[in-house]
């Protein structure tokens, strides 16, 4: 059994190098709890586990100094989920069967990008999934979320796996990364040295068990060819060499879900003919017996990542063009997609979001709505302490004609990897307001997007 310490208090030494001395009364409810045996854990004490363990040990599997302490600690979480019923989990399964017309498709799967107080949100989805009998439910982070909220795909994925263990969720978990994106600036530079960055991420998201994954070449959409196939060119051929790549790796027995796009993101709004030369191109470069292609294609509706804050630090109207999600979806049903996903979607008015089950939409990306709640309502010395280190640190990204609201507003995601910490040791009673809204927010979007009481569909296919 590897050494384990108080993770709120600071670990002691003996006098040999390195030897830490475990504090007695975790170390007692330690032994209580679990037994160990090579590469397996047997749970004794699951109440023990929930209510004592894995605070202590998600706390040390994040924050803690000593690299191989850290490292041990994520192995012993994820041999706890796996003792559990716990697993991360593809939805290339389900996603398929919605294609084929196997799952009645009347409802839209959340996929939630969670950029902090990641262990205590999880809770809240891992809580809901069972009073409310959720069917699927997508944790992710984009590559760009990685590096701001200093969340790698490994942390990501022990963080989420111990906030399931800590509500005695057993089932499937669904781990995505998110906007796999390509630079078009670098693609230009070097093609083979950027596609080799998102191959690399890749990798490291599949040995982390990252067993969804979304690649995103529209950045590489060329709009000034006269062609749509030739505009689509660089997207189709670069996501076919990133499909074998994954196919090639990923774990035996298991099918990643592989996730495209055709529009990029606050750009163009996407047609079915953008899809049909996609996948007539993608298509002529996979073999969809030998490689299992995309299973999903996100698309451009009018929509911008975080939503359009304006002067006076209000947000612009949007206008989503929910005929871009039916037409487009009808084409992706021809090729037995499950249908199209939309990004940028957690700042909308409420009103929209039980529109998408009605126009099928297969997946919606959530996000800087998320992050807003916990703006909103942490504690005011720390929301202000926030506020300056961005006036302090990213004077740099400032626009020329953004207001201060706009500065803050648009900067404020990239202080949350400094501040990690800060937040997730907040008191409890200091995060109840946060915990609470966020609860509010995400019973309105399970119920909203229609996948309450839909447990049976991951039993069935997952």
């Amino acid at each position: 059994m590897i050494p384990f310490y108080n993770a709120r208090e600071p670990m002691r030494k003996t006098g040999a190098a390195n030897e830490l001395i475990m504090l007695s009364s975790f170390t007692e409810l330690l032994e209580g709890s679990l037994t160990a045996k090579a590469n397996a854990v047997t749970i004794q004490n699951p109440s023990l586990v929930q209510e004592k363990i894995i605070d202590n040990l998600i706390f040390q599997a994040v924050f803690s100094k000593d690299e191989e302490l850290k490292k041990e600690s994520r192995m012993l979480i994820r041999q706890i989920a796996q003792s559990a019923g716990i697993y991360p989990a593809s939805i290339n399964s389900i996603y398929r069967a919605i294609g084929q017309g196997k799952i009645e498709h009347t409802f839209t799967v959340p996929a939630c990008n969670i950029r902090t107080l990641t262990y205590d949100t999880a809770q809240i989805v891992f809580d809901l999934a069972k009073t409310l009998q959720l069917g699927p439910v997508v944790f992710e982070i984009a590559r760009s979320e990685i590096e701001y909220t200093d969340q790698k795909p490994d942390e990501y994925t022990v963080v989420v796996l111990a906030a399931a263990i800590k509500t005695g969720y057993k089932g499937p978990v669904f781990l995505q990364g998110d906007h796999y994106q390509l630079s078009k600036r670098r693609f230009k530079e070097d093609p083979k040295l950027e596609i080799n960055v998102i191959k690399k991420l890749i990798d490291e998201s599949l040995k982390a068990q990252f067993y969804n994954i979304d690649i995103d070449a529209s950045t590489l959409v060329n709009l000034e060819e006269k062609t749509i196939d030739l505009q689509q060119t660089d997207n189709y051929e670069v996501t076919a060499e990133l499909t074998y790549h994954i196919r090639k790796h990923q774990p035996k027995d298991t099918i990643i879900s592989i996730g495209a796009e055709i529009g990029h993101i606050g750009g163009k709004n996407s047609t079915p003919q953008d899809l049909q030369a996609f996948m007539d191109g993608y298509l002529s470069l996979i073999d969809e017996k030998e490689q299992n292609g995309i299973g999903k294609i996100s698309v451009q509706t009018g929509t911008s990542h975080g939503g359009i804050p304006l002067p006076n630090g209000k947000m612009a109207d949007v206008k989503l063009d929910f005929n871009v999600i039916r037409k487009v979806g009808a084409v992706a049903r021809k090729y037995t997609l499950g249908g199209v996903v939309q990004h940028g979607a957690s700042t909308l008015p409420p009103e929209l979001f039980g529109e998408f089950p009605k126009n099928n939409t297969l997946e919606i990306h959530l996000a800087t709505g998320f992050q807003n709640i916990v703006y909103d309502h942490m504690p005011d010395a720390l929301r202000k302490t926030m506020y300056q280190w961005i006036s302090d640190n990213l004077q740099k990204e400032r626009e020329p004609d953004w207001s201060d609201e706009q500065f803050i507003y648009k900067c404020r995601k990239k202080a949350l990897g400094p501040f990690k910490e800060n937040l997730w040791t907040l008191s409890q009673k200091e995060k109840q307001p946060i915990l609470n809204e966020l609860r509010k927010q995400f019973v309105f979007l399970f119920e909203k997007l229609q996948i309450t009481q839909k447990r049976k569909i991951i039993d069935k296919y997952a």
